[in-house]
């Protein structure tokens, strides 16, 4: 390095340990060291004279030679020392390196016997709860077959008694019959005695006639006889219709009582209820409503804060939270923390812009994703079990925008709107067919995959377990089993080419989970199904017809059955 005075490179170059002429001698011995590749020192070059420059004078010259000097010593110079701190350091780095496999290997080994043993608890808790299940499920299975028995033999026990005073009228009727023909038949021997006696009488005057009498009267006994044979078969055939008309009344009454024990109903009988609501709410509820301003005014505000509620859901745990916590907060629109309700008219209007709202979204989302069904199920699973009303208008707007196939049942076209629309699209309005706006009905395609999308929802729905007690009945699980009976019991809607891909939406949403719930029963049911789109459920005709889209949703509705059965 350079010093800045001159004193300081006089104390330096003393104190290490060199002099003015050791410096120089240190040069001129590295000269000498090159000597020996010439064979003399006359040999060695002389090398040019150093120019003189006046630009430094001898001190600095000499600092700069001192400082060429000790860093020549610096860099020849080798100490133990730091050799020793170099080799410290790297047998140092060599024992961390060792002490950090080691627990590092201790620490993965406690690790994984951490997680094996939290498995292994896991699988353990599993399968007690698997017990537990299997063990509910026996008993619910053993507690409805009781009941099926008992149902069953007081069913049996009513219908002896019927048909023993069923028995009893028939034999009485027949005797009376046997009597009536008795006394017919005594009265025509009393009259053929009278005819042969007067015919004797008369035999000597009418000898003549006698052959052409014996004749007419022998045509009019035939004839005679026969119209009596006719009258006593016409008398037998409306006893045998009257007996059959008899027992179809008490086949009907049979099913009319079991259908009130078991709180069913027919589908017809849900179509018109459900329409009847539908045509209240329009005419009542919602006129009243947008009849008065104020109330207007304030349905549509409420109306405003419920929609953002329901946008689009996932089915993450995060979502589900957010799904609970806007189920109470459309809770509480409806039913207002400040304990004072709606006006009942404008309750109502909500709880209908509400169940259009959750069904338009249905219409959207799960058109375009089947797995958004569960969480829009939820929220409606939510609002059915908390908010007073909403079960009979939520199921009621199904109807609306889904037209029969909540039910299922086979719409008919309404007179009124079949004198404006046609016949035909009356019809498809009344199931449920939308209009775009240059009021053209909307495809087949279109219209499948929005009411498969509708009754997706709705049978998540009903694979929810209630927590405040029994929904509605249209809510609930039987109403599964209902819907798919019906369904195959109507030849007219499986003839539809809507009908096998409702078919599979509905046994895709309960998989397996339906052998679990009904049993063999179940697989008796899913049996019909596959036969009927396979080979048919009559001769030549397939679940759905033979349209493209019917074809692709048998193959759905097979593999969804496959996959159930050998699952």
């Amino acid at each position: 390095m350079l010093y800045s005075d001159e004193s300081s490179g006089s104390d330096n170059g003393s104190a290490s340990g060199y002099s003015d002429s050791d410096s120089d001698e240190s040069v001129i011995s590295s000269s000498s060291s090159d000597s020996f590749c010439y064979a003399s020192e006359s040999e060695v070059p002389k090398f040019p004279p150093k120019p003189i420059y006046n630009a430094r004078n001898a001190s600095e010259r000499r600092k700069i030679e001192e400082t060429v000097a000790a860093i020549r010593l610096r860099t020849r110079h080798h100490d133990p020392y730091e050799d020793w701190e170099r080799q410290t350091r790297i047998d140092a780095f060599r024992t961390a390196r060792k002490e950090l496999n080691a627990d590092q290997k201790r620490f993965h080994d406690t690790r994984d016997r951490g997680r094996t043993a939290e498995l292994e608890g896991r699988a353990a808790q599993h399968a007690h709860q698997m017990q537990e299940m299997d063990k509910l499920f026996e008993q619910l299975r053993m507690k409805a077959k009781q009941e099926e028995e008992m149902l069953l033999q007081d069913m049996k026990t009513r219908q002896q008694r019927m048909w023993q005073r069923i028995e009893g009228v028939i034999k009485a009727e027949e005797d009376n019959v046997r009597a009536q023909l008795a006394k017919e038949a005594r009265e025509r021997e009393e009259e053929e005695q009278k005819r042969e006696q007067k015919r004797k009488e008369e035999e000597a005057v009418l000898k003549a006639k006698e052959e052409k009498e014996a004749a007419e009267k022998k045509a009019k006994e035939e004839e005679a006889k026969k119209a009596e044979e006719e009258k006593q078969q016409q008398k037998l055939n409306e006893e045998e219709a009257a007996r059959l008309k008899m027992a179809q009344q008490l086949d009907e009454v049979q099913r009319e009582e079991l259908r009130r024990i078991t709180g069913m109903t027919a589908p017809e009988e849900d179509w018109k209820l459900y329409r009847a609501h539908l045509e209240a709410t329009k005419r009542d509820t919602m006129k009243s409503v947008k009849a008065d301003k104020g109330a207007k005014t304030e349905w549509s505000k409420w109306r405003r804060e419920i929609t953002p509620k329901i946008g689009q859901l996932t089915s993450d745990a995060g979502e589900i939270n957010r799904i609970d916590e806007q189920s109470g907060d459309i809770y509480h629109i409806l039913c207002p923390r400040s304990g004072v309700p709606h006006h009942p008219a404008i309750y109502k209007a909500l709880l209908y812009s509400l169940a259009k709202i959750i069904i338009l979204q249905a219409e959207t989302e799960v058109t375009a994703e089947k797995n958004s069904a569960k969480p829009i199920a939820t929220v409606a699973f939510n609002l059915l079990e908390s908010v007073k009303d909403f079960d009979e208008v939520f199921f009621t707007k199904l109807v609306q925008r889904a037209g029969g196939w909540p039910i299922p049942y086979l719409v008919p076209s309404d007179p009124e709107e079949a004198r404006k629309k046609g016949p035909e699209k009356a019809r498809k309005v009344a199931m449920g067919y939308r209009e775009d706006g240059d009021l053209v009905m909307e495809s087949l395609e279109a219209y499948t995959s929005r009411i498969s999308g509708i009754m997706r929802v709705y049978f998540n729905i009903l694979k929810f377990r209630p927590n405040r007690g029994p929904l509605h009945r249209t809510f609930q699980l039987p109403r599964f089993w209902a819907w798919l009976t019906r369904l195959l019991s109507n030849k007219q809607l499986l003839e539809l080419p809507v009908a096998p891909q409702l078919i599979y939406t509905a046994l895709d949403v309960m998989d397996v989970d339906g052998r679990k719930i009904w049993g063999h029963q179940y697989n008796k049911l899913l049996e019909l199904i596959y036969e009927g789109v396979t080979t048919g459920y009559e001769p030549g005709k397939l679940i759905g017809g033979t349209s493209s889209e019917a074809v692709a949703a048998r193959s759905r509705v097979q593999m969804v059955i496959e996959s159930v059965l050998l699952g």
